[in-house]
């Protein structure tokens, strides 16, 4: 009798088993997967790779010091081709197919699209260098960690203009040109507002398209119409484009730059060279003695060890820096609340403050940070094309926001090293 009843509790237990292990917390084994689409080709290509050897970069030292709530992180990312019409159908893909816990995603042309996928799963979106995207959509799960601040079509261009109004005589005449494209249509939006607040009288104001390569046409019309001030919102390509035409037809401006995506690039700038000398532009990182925040020189020493390999921008001051602050705020919630809740950690990150390698951080409503934080730099004292000038203080002089002032403007640039 007493053997049949053993008999009967292996019975049970044998049935019980598949459910029992089917209950078990398989998932605290399983890996932590991080999903997102890559500029890994195409002309974005430079910052989607620098985001990938940063995202990597960090799910290593995350992985290293024992994981994420005692689990692995996976990276699963696709290339995205710079393309934005390929953007929804990957994020679909990892939503529905690979089952991400994780989101992340990087730039205006590429957040954007991928907005009504991510909102109809509705997952929490971390994001960075991405322009003004929830404006549209007031999603209370998105959080973007380029420091524009509520305003951020104002952000990217206020400090320009008002560089520019700290002339005297102050200018009265401004030219503005950029791509057809989203994040430099929102720039010169932006723009718009600025030459109304300050009263500045438009004699240019031209988009060209985004396959333009020769921009000789365009800067002759600009020194047509003479204008003292000239801004231009312009993308990598463009950007090295038109200053090379600038140069060649010597043009002329009391202040000259803007939104011009690419110089942030070690590469870009050391092509360039003395060509940049007086050029102002925005910035996210320099090495000016008024910005230091713990933990950032350790990571770009990091980056720059594994640049090279990765055939990546060597200097690593404008993409690496805020990805991997994207990713130390999404650990840190993930690390306060216990779980991947994506209520509970949109929750959290829109009331607790972070800090990353880029200083501390708190998202306003919108998921943008509370508080603008976007240089306005101007190149002074570049000689030749050496690496070496863009790391030290001195050569890219903090102009705003004003609490980071590291020097003062010099005008006008036609008079500077040209």
């Amino acid at each position: 009798m007493r053997h049949g009843r053993a008999r009967g509790v292996l019975f049970v237990a044998a049935l019980l088993l598949p459910a029992l292990l089917a209950a078990r917390p398989a998932a605290a084994a399983d890996p932590i997967k991080v999903g997102f689409a890559a500029e890994l080709t195409g002309g974005l290509a430079g910052n989607g790779k620098q985001g990938l050897l940063t995202a990597q970069i960090w799910a290593d030292d995350v992985n290293a010091a024992g994981g994420l709530l005692g689990r692995k992180m996976e990276l699963v990312y696709y290339d995205d081709q710079s393309s934005p019409s390929l953007v929804p159908g990957i994020y679909a893909k990892l939503l529905d197919v690979d089952h991400v816990d994780l989101l992340l995603a990087s730039g205006t042309n590429i957040s954007s699209p991928a907005m009504p996928t991510v909102i109809e799963h509705g997952r929490l979106f971390m994001v960075t260098l991405a322009l003004a995207v929830n404006e549209t959509f007031h999603y209370p799960r998105y959080f973007q960690t380029m420091p524009y601040g509520p305003d951020g079509k104002d952000a990217l261009t206020r400090g320009f203009f008002e560089a520019a109004m700290s002339m005297s005589p102050k200018p009265r005449t401004v030219a503005i040109v950029g791509a057809d494209a989203e994040f430099a249509k929102g720039a010169l939006e932006g723009a718009r507002r600025q030459i109304k607040r300050f009263g500045l009288q438009t004699v240019y104001d031209r988009t060209y398209p985004p396959s333009t390569v020769d921009f000789t046409p365009i800067v002759r019309a600009i020194a047509a119409a003479g204008p003292e001030v000239i801004m231009v919102a312009s993308y990598p390509a463009d950007t090295a484009n038109f200053l090379r035409a600038a140069g060649e037809l010597q043009l002329k401006a009391r202040i000259f730059g803007g939104p011009m995506v690419g110089l942030q690039s070690g590469a870009i700038k050391m092509q360039l060279g003395d060509q940049l000398d007086g050029i102002v532009c925005y910035e996210l990182f320099v090495h000016e003695p008024t910005m230091r925040f713990p933990g950032t020189d350790d990571f770009i020493r990091k980056y720059q060890a594994r640049a090279a390999a990765a055939g990546v921008d060597p200097l690593g001051y404008y993409v690496p820096p805020f990805t991997y602050a994207t990713l130390q705020v999404l650990q840190q919630a993930v690390t306060a609340i216990g779980s991947l809740d994506q209520d509970k950690l949109a929750e959290h990150i829109h009331h607790a403050t972070f800090s990353t390698v880029v200083g501390d951080i708190t998202f306003g409503p919108d998921g943008e940070w509370a508080k603008p934080r976007i240089l306005t730099i101007q190149y002074q004292n570049i000689h030749g094309h050496g690496m070496a000038q863009f790391t030290e203080p001195g050569h890219q002089i903090i102009l705003d926001p004003p609490e980071l002032r590291s020097g003062t403007l010099r005008y006008p640039y036609s008079e500077i090293g040209h």
